[in-house]
């Protein structure tokens, strides 16, 4: 009997591909010439200013043939890109069933989730098909909120305690999964409670994606099967900004479901953001210093909003809106503190065997730093005031390494298996 064949590395690759991925992809592709583009008109004029050579020159284009020149590139560059489009349009017409259930790819998911991560803001304005809409799920499926016997057939057996999980940036629903742990399974079967995914795109900001949760819940709570008497949330690092995000939207919009929230649970949240992408600023400031690099800080433009929040922490609009997000290092967020009469526990990694001045402010958990997940911060009005009780450093663990520990598990479980009731929330 002859061995099985091997798949080439194309055939594996298209096995994760769907037809209406070709056309996405080509959209992106066709920005991405446009933006390669424009970064060499832009090295091209800095040489000109360099050489006096500007005069009668827009800001950002060159001028005379040189300028015609680019001009006709960029001209071909849309042309080509909108046959492309138009020609997969109608080829998807015959290939690609709107209607046809595809099986979800580990692999596809997990690419788009990272790509949304990076680009999701870019995606969503551009309308191409691989931006991530928000979407709850159940047992690996989107949950028909709006449907009531489609969501009693989804929820079988659900109980009164909702558990709500929440991923972090460049992550899905999915990926709670690590090294065959997922702490939303264990917990719903410790507590009884009925787990629920959230599905997002990470690259928009923090309070976006925080009010599409928010309304997205209060339909969740209308529709569940049972009366629902407990809501738990489990958000793991950029999740928990979302969360906090979220309850703040619905407080201020008066809607019903944060009566029911009893227990906000932070795994790894960067609340007071994240060295790194201080560092990415840190690199765009260094390269827009000289003329001859200014037009290549356009490459670290290029990082998505969700990612930018992180570099304070960001939760609200008032955060972000009406400032350039790579224009000032300052932190001009609005201190929100945590929310009275709900439970607030936080959960904070290290890759050090003790708390020191280094894991204390910088490695921590090797992305977010100690005491940015313990919330602590050298300004009074920023601090997160966690209960002595309510905290918890796993030490010798990585950021994602968080999600499979067993003593973060068991952790986890002391806490919510106390109960609403005997829980001292807040301070």
């Amino acid at each position: 009997m002859s061995p099985p064949r091997k798949l080439s590395t194309k055939t594996r690759l298209l096995r994760h591909l769907r037809p209406s991925d070709l056309q996405a992809a080509a959209q992106l592709a066709t920005q991405a010439t446009q933006g390669v583009i424009n970064l060499a008109e832009g090295v091209h004029r800095s040489v000109h200013r360099q050489l006096g050579l500007t005069a009668g020159q827009a800001p950002d284009r060159t001028s005379g043939l040189t300028g015609q020149v680019y001009a006709g590139v960029r001209g071909a560059a849309g042309l080509v890109g909108r046959g492309v489009d138009r020609a997969l349009s109608a080829l998807l017409a015959r290939l690609d069933d709107p209607g046809a259930t595809h099986e979800a790819s580990p692999q596809r998911e997990a690419t788009l989730a990272a790509l949304n991560g990076v680009l999701g803001d870019r995606l969503r304005a551009s309308g191409n098909a691989l931006a991530q809409a928000s979407e709850l799920r159940h047992q690996g499926q989107p949950l028909p909120i709006d449907q009531p016997a489609a969501m009693a057939t989804a929820l079988e057996g659900a109980g009164p305690h909702l558990l709500l999980l929440i991923h972090g940036l460049c992550m899905n629903d999915a990926q709670w999964c690590r090294g065959g742990h997922d702490h939303g399974a264990v917990l719903a079967q410790e507590l009884g409670a009925t787990p629920v995914y959230l599905r997002y795109n990470s690259g928009l900001h923090t309070s976006q994606n925080g009010r599409e949760l928010a309304n997205l819940l209060e339909r969740l709570v209308a529709a569940w099967p049972v009366p629902l008497e407990r809501i738990s949330i489990l958000g793991h690092s950029m999740g928990g900004l979302v969360a906090r995000s979220a309850l703040q939207v619905a407080r201020d919009a008066g809607l019903h479901w944060p009566a029911r929230l009893r227990e906000l649970v932070f795994l790894g949240t960067p609340h007071h953001g994240a060295p790194l992408e201080r560092a990415g600023h840190g690199v765009d400031l260094l390269l827009a210093a000289t003329p001859f690099t200014a037009p290549f800080a356009r490459l670290g433009r290029v990082r998505s909003a969700g990612i930018t929040d992180l570099r304070h922490g960001h939760v609200l609009d008032a955060d972000w809106q009406g400032r350039d997000r790579f224009a000032s290092a300052e932190d001009h967020r609005v201190p929100l503190p945590l929310p009275e009469g709900i439970a607030c526990f936080t959960v904070a990694g290290t890759l050090a065997p003790k708390r020191g001045l280094l894991a204390d402010r910088l490695t921590g958990d090797g992305l977010v730093p100690l005491n940015s997940a313990l919330g602590q911060h050298d300004e009074p009005a920023r601090r997160l005031q966690f209960a002595r009780d309510s905290q918890f450093i796993a030490y010798r663990t990585g950021h994602l390494d968080l999600l499979s520990s067993p003593a973060v598990a068991a952790q986890l479980l002391a806490w919510l298996q106390t109960g609403p009731a005997a829980q001292d929330a807040g301070s």
